[in-house]
């Protein structure tokens, strides 16, 4: 080593700087290019970018209960949603800027609440009108392909997303026709860290763009305890800005109710 000349050493270090290097870059090019061709699969990037609104409306099941629910988003961040289960109406409204409002009349609150803490953290990320993936960069996300996975018998490209906070994220697109089959992540909920897995199917076209129609979401496979089963999607429907602040105390029937778990119906991570 001491009668290495530094003009010889030069090129030695370059190619061990390229061979740590090359396997990264790969990677972050595929990831690009997964994610090129999800958005392409879903219709058209132009027309995702041209809807300025969009109302989404269906029935969600928790176990044994079920009930209507409709979510409302408005660009750039704001969401309107409201589920009725065992004629109990639990709201959930996010203005789009910093402010969000939620009741729990299983739990006694009627009148709906100022969000804080991990609430307001989650509405924030749910009122994404494009998702995470889309725009990625410029929302502060990072995104890595970390490879060929299965989901049932279906091959699948897996993708990480590291959020601009830290969070964690995996998105499984189908290897054949780059749909979304499921998602994982985690929920915060009082101080928790709760395991969430969603699936998405049912897949149709509305608008020229494809949306999943049916959404099953739990802690695993064998654990769903949530079901949404979509039954309309309008794009562009007239929204009222006022539907985004504060709403009032909603109509509570007195009747029997069974609480539904943490997770409520909003957009599907894309």
């Amino acid at each position: 080593m001491s009668s290495m000349r530094p003009n010889r050493l030069a090129p030695t270090l370059l190619l061990l700087t390229l061979a740590f290097l090359t396997p990264r870059l790969a990677g972050a090019q595929n990831a690009d290019e997964i994610i090129a061709k999800v958005l392409a699969a879903r219709g058209d990037l132009d027309k995702l970018r041209a809807i300025h609104s969009e109302r989404v409306s269906g029935k969600i099941s928790f176990g044994d209960v079920d009930g209507p629910f409709v979510v409302e988003l408005k660009r750039p961040l704001k969401m309107h949603m409201q589920l009725t289960i065992q004629n109990q109406t639990m709201v959930r409204v996010y203005d789009g800027q910093s402010q969000g409002w939620a009741n729990n009349p299983f739990a006694g609150k009627l009148n709906p609440e100022a969000m804080t803490g991990d609430e307001l953290k989650n509405i924030t990320e749910e009122s994404d009108f494009d998702g995470p993936l889309m725009d990625y960069k410029s929302k502060g996300n990072q995104v890595e392909l970390v490879g060929k996975d299965k989901v049932n018998d279906k091959d699948v490209w897996r993708v990480k997303l590291t959020t601009k906070n830290g969070d964690v994220r995996y998105y499984l697109f189908d290897a054949g026709s780059f749909q979304l089959l499921k998602w994982e992540g985690q929920r915060k909920y009082e101080g928790k860290e709760l395991p969430v897995e969603s699936y998405f199917s049912d897949y149709r076209e509305v608008g020229g763009l494809k949306f999943a129609f049916a959404i099953d979401s739990g802690s695993s496979a064998t654990d769903i305890s949530q079901k949404i089963r979509i039954e309309k999607i309008e794009l562009n429907p007239e929204l009222n800005d006022a539907e985004f602040a504060k709403p009032p105390t909603p109509p509570q029937p007195n009747a029997p109710a069974t609480p539904p778990p943490a997770a409520t119906p909003a957009k599907p991570p894309a």
